[in-house]
């Protein structure tokens, strides 16, 4: 499991004060981003050897709002790898009351830049391995 904490910009509220539901999508990609350096398989490193990962599906459950200034602690933990396809799932809390916040899950996918998928363990052996290392620490 993956920890990612992001402090609300007062930018990212919308009229009632509290976070727009948008902004956790993007808090999404950006954990999972830190998630990916975190296991030693940087997205700029992946694309400049030639591997995409589109997002194939997301979901997002919201149960409590965080508002500006508060701070969110997202929880990450990457499921249902199977080397062409895994899965993201992420717990959101409010850090400073450890209120659950949201819930959610993306879908992805390895793919060339022409966007057919690839075998991770078949190219790249080595990131297939740290990839199967992270996804069982879930």
């Amino acid at each position: 499991m993956y920890t990612f904490e992001r402090t609300a910009k007062y930018y990212e509220t919308d009229q009632m004060g509290i976070v727009h539901h948008s902004n956790y999508i993007r808090w999404f990609e950006e954990a999972r981003i830190e998630l990916m350096n975190h296991v030693g398989l940087p997205y700029r490193q992946m694309e400049e050897n030639g591997i995409l990962i589109p997002v194939l599906g997301v979901t997002c459950n919201y149960k409590h709002p965080i508002r500006f200034d508060e701070t969110i602690v997202l929880e990450l933990k990457i499921r249902n790898y199977n080397g062409v396809r895994f899965e993201v799932v992420y717990t959101g809390r409010q850090k400073e009351t450890g209120l659950l916040s949201c819930t959610g899950v993306s879908q992805h996918c390895f793919t060339t830049p022409a966007l057919k998928p690839i075998r991770l363990k078949q190219h790249f052996p080595i990131w297939h391995e740290a990839f199967e290392r992270a996804a069982a620490e879930a």
